[in-house]
């Protein structure tokens, strides 16, 4: 029996690319059994996308910018009946065989929870946006193979830590089974929590080379934007302190305490002093609300911490010197 997909895309002021994304659906050669657009209250035209499209693509439109972690649980409470869940930025243009790749690899893996896509660039000759989010432990994150040439990408699937949202497919009740995103998050670095959660509840994520996207990557918010250095880095310092293992926080604590630091100069140095010292004093004002969750993931993991460990970088140097491996 085919299991039911719903792709939910989360918009907000995407512009001509939610329509680019929408017509890539509707040529899949596996076709999603609905598409919901949930729009953060989009101040722009992108919405004129929704105009002629066929019933299964839903349109779910929010008050307010509610962020891209509310905004899917929003989605995610109102689907019944779906087995599979699959995201998709509004900046992306699936390959027709993307969705049907994705669903192949999960029948053929059936232990694996969460599946990650091969992210090209949006152009043809924009280097990769990459393959999958690795985590070190000193809290720092990126994405494997991001600015690589796309014929250097592999070719073979292989297990990853997490995918990335921007291009995913999950078990819906593995994601509903832990909360879904953390809404504190408001968006970036909410996939890496969740992929972290699912992790430590013994959930396992792989890589597929065959499902492949175009995406253009913060095209709405800006890669150097204020607000994605905000984001971004008050929120990896509470993925950081949620979810590490008791024994190994106080371990690479250290390495913690010193990549914010060297993050606080070089944030400086290009000129945005105000917005990483705003995350760094809001990510310290969330910590209480962060530690009391921390006894929520120690209920969920069914994992010996040791396993998790053996999932991410130990390198020293390797989120200095390997972003691009």
């Amino acid at each position: 029996m085919q299991m039911r997909v719903a792709v939910v895309i989360v918009n907000f002021n995407a512009g001509e690319y939610l329509a680019r994304c929408l017509d890539a659906l509707e040529a899949q050669t596996r076709r999603p059994d609905l598409v919901v657009v949930v729009d953060n209250h989009s101040e722009d035209d992108s919405l004129g996308a929704m105009r002629g499209r066929p019933a299964w693509i839903t349109l779910l439109p929010l008050e307010r910018n509610t962020g891209f972690a509310r905004a899917n649980n929003i989605a995610i409470s109102l689907l019944a009946g779906f087995e599979r869940l699959a995201l998709l930025n509004p900046d992306t243009i699936a390959d027709p065989r993307w969705l049907e790749s994705l669903l192949a690899a999960a029948d053929g893996h059936e232990a694996v929870d969460s599946f990650g896509s091969c992210m090209l660039g949006y152009r043809d000759d924009d280097p990769a946006d990459g393959t999958a989010d690795v985590y070190h432990v000193s809290g720092l994150y990126w994405r494997r193979h991001h600015g690589t040439r796309a014929d250097r990408l592999p070719h073979e699937e292989d297990e990853i830590f997490s995918p990335c949202a921007a291009a995913a497919l999950y078990d819906f009740k593995s994601v509903t089974d832990i909360g879904g995103f953390d809404e504190a998050y408001f968006c970036y670095s909410e996939d890496v929590d969740l992929g972290f959660r699912l992790r430590a509840r013994g959930c396992r994520a792989w890589y597929v080379p065959g499902a492949i996207v175009r995406h253009a990557g913060s095209a709405t918010t800006g890669r150097r934007s204020e607000f994605t250095t905000y984001h971004g880095h008050r929120n990896l310092v509470w993925t950081f302190v949620k979810n590490m293992p008791g024994r190994y926080l106080w371990r690479y604590l250290p390495q913690h305490l010193l990549m914010n630091l060297v993050s606080l100069f070089v944030f400086v140095a290009r000129g945005q002093g105000r917005a990483i010292l705003r995350a760094k004093r809001d990510a310290i004002a969330g910590l209480p609300r962060v530690i009391a969750q921390r006894r929520t993931t120690a209920y969920l993991r069914r994992v010996p911490p040791e396993n998790l460990l053996s999932l991410m970088r130990r390198e020293f140097l390797a989120p200095y010197l390997d972003r691009h491996e």
